[in-house]
């Protein structure tokens, strides 16, 4: 339960509420309800006290809660029954308290079918009043009441559930910005390690994962607000099923990371993204990359999360087919990528061709392709000839001799350094 102060519930809806009204009673039956008032106070603790005992969950809440909140909530319900009899038209503010309470059942994790049991329960209560207090004459009247009271029965439920919802809908947003300001403190490093690994419930060595979902842009326009909440619930939900319980995420539209607890095993816990990467494949399309690094302590996160977006930047400059790849996978692309005092220099050489984005891929493309220019070719959907063509026009503008070990080499690391600079990384 939150220690937080009482969170405000929704707005009654007066101009609603107050235009409620039900049909004109008969005297008769009136004066039935009118002979019920002085049983307020002996119903509404034999409710609280008793006929609530059998509802699931209720016999738990403190002595307090049942003799105070619930008994003064039935009062309000009984006399506000016994009000709308003599006086059909609603009232501004009739359902507040009823709201209050279901906002705080909500916090309290009360849940809503037990709630809702006990206004069921109470309505039936107040019936078998009014039929033990009803003489034979008095049956036409005491069907009119019952009428009257299912009709008033509807509207409370309706503001009860409205208010559970909406409350824990907000409560459950909130928690899932804490997890998230959690994780994210954990992941750049801005919160105590140990802090948020304790409230995250992680302990020992983890798997962190950093996602690249890689979607296009749809239509020529950005993801949507809706559409962007709808995949992030998406991508949530595949987490949470493939990776199992424990496993905490920062996910956006584009990605982001999954800590995994290494409960089952190096091995098992590959197989676990792997399947993780078959189940976005559904909805994300192809270009789907995970990166998984080992962090064997709460102050290793910080680390493993930015080698897992290097990992993944590296394995698609590089060319790589989207996948799960691990450091071993991209060892030298890796190095090559990692910026020292000789960087600027390494990207210039491809500098003469910066403004020529077909010799750019095409220079990937056959780096990726292991220098074969028919599978170069095959890829690009280009004639052998003309990939002859492009890799003599790279050559003479900026000097590397692509065929030679270095000169393939340094083209590599000018790729890869180059997209780090435009990856900001």
């Amino acid at each position: 339960m939150s220690s937080d102060p009482q969170p405000q519930c929704p707005a009654p809806r007066p101009e609603r509420e107050h235009r409620a009204s039900y049909p004109v009673l008969s005297t008769t039956a009136r004066a039935l309800a009118a002979r019920c008032e002085s049983r307020v106070n002996e119903l509404a603790r034999r409710m609280a006290r008793d006929d609530f005992e059998r509802l699931p969950g209720y016999a738990e809440l403190p002595d307090d809660v049942k003799d105070v909140e619930v008994a003064a909530t039935v009062r309000h319900g009984l006399r506000l029954f016994l009000r709308r009899v003599q006086e059909p038209r609603g009232r501004p503010g009739d359902y507040t308290l009823f709201r209050e309470r279901a906002a705080q059942r909500a916090e309290e994790g009360m849940p809503l079918h037990t709630l809702l049991r006990s206004h069921s329960a109470a309505v039936y209560v107040l019936w078998q009043a009014l039929r033990d207090e009803a003489t034979d004459q008095e049956s036409g009247a005491l069907i009119e009441l019952v009428d009257f009271l299912l009709r008033g029965h509807e509207a409370v439920i309706g503001a009860v559930t409205e208010t559970y919802v909406a409350e824990q809908a907000t409560l459950s947003a909130e928690r899932s910005e804490h997890q998230r300001a959690l994780v994210r403190g954990l992941l750049d490093g801005s919160l105590p390690p140990g802090r948020a690994f304790d409230e995250l419930g992680l302990e020992g060595p983890c798997l962190v994962v950093h996602l690249r979902l890689g979607l296009p842009p749809r239509d020529g326009a950005a993801i949507t607000n809706v559409a962007g909440r709808r995949l992030v619930r998406r991508v949530q939900a595949a987490v949470d099923r493939d990776c199992g319980p424990g496993a905490v995420s920062l996910l956006d539209t584009d990605g982001g990371h999954v800590i995994l607890p290494r409960r089952a095993g190096y091995p098992d816990d590959l197989r676990a993204c792997e399947q993780l990467r078959a189940a976005l494949r559904m909805f994300c399309g192809e270009d789907v990359r995970l990166a998984a690094v080992t962090a064997d302590t709460a102050q290793d996160l910080p680390t493993a999360a930015r080698t897992g977006r290097d990992i993944v930047r590296v394995a698609r400059a590089g060319g790589r087919p989207p996948g799960l790849h691990l450091m071993d996978d991209v060892l030298l692309e890796y190095h090559l990528s990692q910026r020292d005092e000789s960087s600027d220099r390494i990207v210039a050489l491809l500098r003469p061709i910066e403004d020529r984005p077909d010799l750019v891929e095409t220079l990937r493309v056959h780096l990726e392709q292991r220098q074969d220019r028919r599978s170069t070719a095959r890829r690009l959907g280009l004639h052998p000839n003309t990939v002859d063509n492009r890799l003599a026009r790279i050559a003479e503008l900026t000097g590397l001799d692509i065929a030679s070990p270095r000169g393939s080499a340094l083209a590599l690391a000018a790729l890869l350094l180059r997209d780090s600079a435009c990856d900001g990384g």
